[in-house]
């Protein structure tokens, strides 16, 4: 399976996710947005459409694509966001890494990778991805009940329903 990390160089490289992923084979890193592999499904928080179990098949078949950019510095990255035909945007998760402990939606790289893996049911790779951090198994367990209830839903609509439903609790 195909993962790849746009890395736009903006990150503390000692405390980037992607780059201890990739040092251990999990990742292949690009630095052009240009690499990224056509008809992937491409991570992007501001994409219009929510991560689903139904793009495991795209997934599957075309691979997945994370973009590295700092949080700070997301306006410079923009124009990467600006195709969308395959993007996808993660619903409602916390992240668990010691950088963003506790806020929401602000995940790393690994996390988002780790989290689009458990919603369209490859969770043994999502384990696999999380297990390279000291603190990465308890990102999954912090988010189980969303994540399981992402993983059940059969489309976009679905997952957007079920996290607007807990965001009103």
């Amino acid at each position: 399976m195909r993962i790849i990390v746009y890395h736009a160089e903006e990150c503390d490289r000692k405390k980037c996710t992607s780059l201890k992923l990739a040092r251990m084979g999990k990742v292949r890193i690009v630095s052009s947005p240009k690499r990224i592999p056509w008809g992937s499904i491409v991570l992007n928080p501001f994409a219009e459409k929510a991560l689903s179990p139904a793009d495991k098949e795209r997934i599957l078949k075309r691979g997945v694509a994370a973009l590295d950019c700092s949080w700070k510095e997301v306006k410079k990255s923009s124009p990467i966001f600006a195709v969308k035909r395959y993007h996808r945007a993660l619903p409602y998760l916390v992240a668990a890494n010691p950088t963003n402990y506790g806020k929401p939606f602000i995940l790393s790289t690994a996390e988002a990778l780790a989290a689009t893996f458990y919603i369209i049911g490859l969770k043994d790779i999502a384990v696999n991805i999380m297990s390279s951090f000291k603190w990465g198994l308890h990102f999954l367990d912090l988010n189980r009940e969303l994540l399981e209830a992402y993983s059940k839903a059969k489309n976009s609509r679905e997952v957007v329903k079920i996290q607007e439903e807990f965001m009103r609790r």
